[in-house]
């Protein structure tokens, strides 16, 4: 791996890290929150079968030792539902839509 690629915990795909989301427990607060923070991180694909996978399997609690609230999952869930319907109308500014 190249030093700025990353592993998605649910797929295994390796890519570069802003192609994935970022799931932290913040340091030392314990808290799990999404993108923002120092501390222990897990990367997703932005896609549904990995975050289904993460949620039935609960891969994003194993990988970041904590258990992970529901308001992370509805987070991620709005977050590509969001990004799904800015690709159907042609305007997609995420890492997805690069060439």
């Amino acid at each position: 791996m190249k030093p700025n690629d990353r592993r998605c915990i649910s797929c295994r795909k390796v890519d570069q890290k802003e192609y994935f989301w970022r799931i932290v427990r913040v340091y030392p607060s314990r808290t799990v929150q999404l993108d923002e923070g120092m501390g222990r991180s897990a990367y997703l694909c932005p896609s549904s079968d990995c975050l289904k996978a993460a949620q039935r399997k609960d891969r994003l609690g194993r990988s970041l030792k904590a258990t992970v609230p529901d308001t992370i999952y509805q987070g991620l869930w709005q977050r590509l539902s969001h990004d799904t319907a800015a690709q159907s109308m042609g305007t997609d500014r995420s890492p997805q839509a690069r060439s």
